[in-house]
């Protein structure tokens, strides 16, 4: 599963080990995040988010 890095703060979403904090279970695609998910460290919206190379 591709990781995805948040390109106001660095966050990276490894959907290996989900979003605890924000209710997201471990093996959470990036795709099926809810489409109201921020980033749990800036609160940048899914939008602000490219794929890690």
């Amino acid at each position: 599963m591709d990781k995805y890095v948040c390109q106001v703060c660095g966050y990276i979403y490894d959907p290996a080990e989900g979003d605890p904090d924000s209710g997201v279970s471990p093996g959470t695609k990036f795709e099926d995040l809810p489409d109201d998910w921020v980033c749990p460290v800036c609160g940048a919206e899914k939008d602000e988010f490219e794929k890690e190379s």
